[in-house]
């Protein structure tokens, strides 16, 4: 059964692709300016989300990780800090404000965060439309211009329920998904980090016996699986695999920092390639394949004092690569290098959990043959203007936002929170002045 929603007073302004924390800023940014201004004329938006409630990498919130970013850099304090949804403003009404200050925290714990995301996308609900999948996104042709773009969803629990909406622009939110090496196949004993706590929780309570478990990676979220892995299986040998000598600790120094400053966007955003290149090079450490000290030296400390006991549980294989893996019916059997050497082991473990990271989902994955309106640099990437809209053909009047997979026009705070607040009230401003002169041109046209 199709529904079509795609008469001239069912338009939407903006059609959200995604409801995670970068489209749910967004939200909040036109419902606060809604609450404040007259001047919208209406504004209509819509966020089409494909799962069935807002979730978070609710695989990876283990009790005591904490976030990685300062409180205060949630949905709305670098744009307002008048805003009424606020991280403050969640602890008031939660009745932990008092409490939280008395910790002393910069960063919060990262499930409580997890639910302030969860208040804040329920006082947004009326914007957002769950358990819609979009399959597709088809331009609309007008007098020679692309004016709308029709939007197809699906609810993915009946497949046969299709909604067509029409949308004088979009914004695409997608987020990461999991990354995994070459030739790497998920099974029942073979993990990708973003599913940790699910599946740790079933085989618990099945009480299936884990001897030994295989974290390959060297990341925050690598750290965090060996250390929770280590405390749930008490029994069990955790062995960490990376090609490092160490982990290396997370550059979150006051300067380094300052690559995620709004005014850091700007001016990598007007750099020469070159120095684009280089500043990302220089800064990886603040985001990519680190760790926080604090957890370094816990994990360090476990191993010495398993060390001092005479039975050590934790394992670090520095400096090795798994070469490859073998499936079995009881285990999972890989070949580890040691890189300096060349020596090979075999080892046969309970689990094996790639810590391999995240990427970009590609535009054409989600707007199929819109892709080809968009327009796109001599290195093959697409072009975005500083307002995150993408630079499109010249007949495309429809506007498409991104928010996410423009590190190489943005940044780095293209992937963190850093920024997100202030990114959402950059596309809202942009897409309220695109509205005004849209409207200003219609109404020139009739006068």
């Amino acid at each position: 059964m199709t529904t079509l929603q795609s008469g001239p007073d069912s338009v939407h302004d903006l059609l959200g692709i995604g409801f995670g924390p970068s489209n749910l800023a967004l939200a909040i940014a036109l419902q606060d300016h809604s609450a404040t201004s007259r001047e919208d004329g209406g504004f209509r938006a819509l966020f089409l989300e494909k799962r069935p409630r807002f979730g978070w990498h609710r695989g990876m919130l283990v009790d005591d990780a904490t976030l990685q970013v300062s409180f205060l850099k949630d949905l709305v304090t670098m744009r307002d800090p008048t805003s009424d949804f606020s991280f403050l403003c969640y602890l008031r009404v939660r009745g932990r404000l008092v409490d939280f200050l008395n910790q002393k925290p910069l960063f919060p714990l990262r499930i409580e965060f997890h639910d302030y995301f969860e208040w804040a996308a329920g006082r947004v609900a009326p914007l957002v439309e769950y358990s819609a999948e979009v399959v597709s996104v088809r331009p609309v042709t007008e007098d020679g211009e692309v004016r709308y773009f029709d939007v197809t969803s699906r609810d993915p629990a009946a497949p046969e329920r299709v909604t067509v909406r029409r949308a004088r622009g979009i914004c695409v939110a997608t987020g990461l998904e999991p990354h995994l090496p070459p030739g790497a196949v998920r099974s029942e004993r073979i993990w990708h980090t973003s599913e940790l706590l699910p599946r740790v929780d079933e085989l618990v309570r099945s009480g299936a016996p884990v001897r030994r478990a295989v974290v390959l990676g060297a990341g925050q979220s690598a750290a965090e699986a060996v250390d929770y892995l280590h405390r749930t299986f008490p029994h069990a040998e955790i062995c960490s695999v990376f090609a490092k000598y160490g982990y290396t600790p997370a550059d979150d120094s006051p300067f380094a920092n300052r690559i995620f400053d709004p005014e850091a966007v700007d001016l990598y955003y007007g750099a020469p390639h070159e120095v684009k290149r280089s500043l990302f090079d220089y800064h990886r450490g603040t985001n990519y394949s680190v760790v926080d000290m604090e957890l370094i030296e816990a994990l360090s400390r476990t191993m010495y004092q398993e060390r001092v006991q005479g039975r050590q549980r934790l394992r670090m294989m520095n400096v090795s690569r798994i070469r490859e893996v073998e499936a079995g019916a009881d285990d999972v059997r890989m070949t580890v290098e040691f890189l300096p050497t060349g020596e090979r082991e075999v080892i046969a473990s309970d689990l094996l959990v790639y810590a391999t990271g995240y990427r970009p989902r590609g535009i054409g994955d989600h707007l199929g043959e819109l892709a080809k309106l968009c327009l796109r640099d001599e290195e093959d990437a697409l072009r975005v203007g500083r307002d995150h809209r993408v630079v499109t053909a010249p007949n495309v009047t429809a506007d498409i936002y991104l928010q996410g997979g423009t590190e190489h026009t943005h940044g780095l705070t293209s992937t963190r929170l850093s920024t997100t607040a202030v990114r959402a009230g950059e596309i809202r401003d942009s897409l309220l002045a695109r509205r005004g002169a849209d409207t200003a041109r219609a109404d020139y046209a009739q006068g």
